[in-house]
């Protein structure tokens, strides 16, 4: 109820929110700058890096369901327009994917799960829903992440193992430089309590590594609700590998997620170390601690454009299944490291354990109703009908006499089948 009522307040807000959103359409039509061709031929590293962290954040628990559906468009064929050898061309970047989780119990502590995450983007001449148009000059990759994990919760661990499959459906050879195809990568993820360390390989050679210490009490996973153990951060550090020839060596990228004002209220910073520096601050507000509704406001530091290193100022209202963006930072990566994005996604994100719904990297889960309050009510329920049934009373020499409401049958042999004669 607590959910539907946010929402319903997040729907209201739609109303006062028009101005940002038309001024964020025309100003995403006139300042986006058109995405580089090899911009989208290095789209896969960013694919293979989303899902790792989405399944670093469902192994939290190691076990119940998780599905993570969407489509995401740009709605105007002029906003992020592509530029190769030959010039600007008009077109649409897309993105859709999906990420689903379920997990069986195997005895009494350890549970079996499978994994599988898609993404599909790239850019295309014309828009569309399920087929692209395949025009020249396109561009359509996808990454396809899967595998297995194993939960014990009595010893609150979790370990799980897969492959990545990064395929490339349509690059113009007139546009693109040669890339490789079909790319089969490796990944492992370990946890232990609130420390974790994940991997991925391409044969001896690893791609991304991560420590992350997930500090913050959490009262889905057995945690508090309240107290200075909620305010405890998440920290993480990536190790990215530089491709051969490539300016830039090996960096790592710090993440600090910090709880503001009772699980709700969150800062989400992010640093590139030895160079780059300050990469990307985030200030997040959920109304409930669900994370079924959220409003983001972002900051973020590019590097692209001559060495120059300008912020980029943006956000994104999240109400449930729509999500609208403007400049996100979020954004910024998954639409191939481009500025003025006005974004429009259709999605679901929604995950379930022991009967508790939440979403993603939510710290407690949704209020509703459980087994436990349906058998109190009926006991409630019960025990007032009985009182109310049975009345007890006194007569005038003051002995007790009990009333019984309702109707009570008797066998009186001749006289009750005769109606009382």
């Amino acid at each position: 109820m607590t959910n539907v009522i946010c929402l319903e307040m997040m729907c209201m807000k739609i109303g006062l929110n028009k101005i940002f959103i038309s001024f964020a359409m025309i100003a995403g039509v006139a300042l986006a700058d058109p995405i580089p061709t090899e911009a989208l031929s290095q789209g896969g590293l960013q694919m293979r890096d989303n899902h790792l962290r989405d399944i670093g954040l469902v192994m939290r628990s190691g076990r119940g369901g998780f599905v993570d559906i969407g489509y995401t468009y740009t709605p105007s064929s002029e906003q992020v327009q592509l530029k190769s050898k030959f010039g600007v061309h008009d077109g649409f970047v897309f993105r859709h994917h999906y990420g689903m989780f379920g997990s069986w119990l195997l005895d009494q502590n350890s549970h079996l799960g499978f994994l599988t995450w898609f993404d599909r983007a790239g850019w295309d001449t014309q828009d569309f829903f399920f087929f692209p148009h395949y025009g020249e000059p396109a561009h359509i990759a996808s990454v396809l992440t899967w595998g297995f994990s194993y939960t014990n919760t009595a010893h609150d661990f979790t370990a799980a193992l897969g492959l990545q499959h990064q395929n490339l459906e349509l690059a113009s050879e007139r546009y693109y430089a040669n890339e490789s195809d079909s790319l089969l990568f490796y990944w492992g993820h370990a946890r232990y309590k609130a420390v974790s360390v994940q991997g991925s390989f391409y044969g001896s050679t690893f791609q991304t590594l991560r420590l992350a210490l997930d500090l913050e009490s959490r009262a889905l996973y057995g945690g508090v609700t309240s107290g200075f153990k909620t305010y405890l951060p998440n920290l993480a550090a990536t190790v990215y590998r530089r491709k051969d020839g490539e300016d830039d060596k090996n960096f790592v990228r710090l993440n600090w997620e910090q709880n503001l004002y009772k699980q709700i209220l969150y800062a989400d910073v992010s640093y590139d170390f030895p160079s780059g520096g300050f990469r990307s601050a985030l200030l997040k507000f959920y109304p409930v601690p669900s994370r079924l509704v959220a409003i983001e406001a972002s900051c973020l530091r590019r590097n692209e454009l001559g060495g120059s290193k300008e912020l980029l100022w943006g956000g994104a209202i999240d109400l449930c299944i729509l999500r609208l963006a403007y400049n996100s930072a979020y954004d910024y990566d998954n639409m191939f490291r481009t500025k003025g994005t006005f974004v429009v996604e259709l999605h679901l994100n929604l995950g379930s354990l022991d009967g508790q719904l939440f979403g993603r990297g939510a710290p407690q889960a949704a209020p509703m109703e459980t087994t436990t309050s349906r058998s109190d009510l009926k006991k409630f329920l019960r025990n007032y009908t009985d009182q109310t049934q049975n009345k007890t009373t006194f007569d005038a020499q003051g002995n007790k006499v009990i009333e019984a409401k309702g109707i009570r049958y008797e066998k009186t042999g001749s006289t009750s089948a005769e109606g009382g004669k």
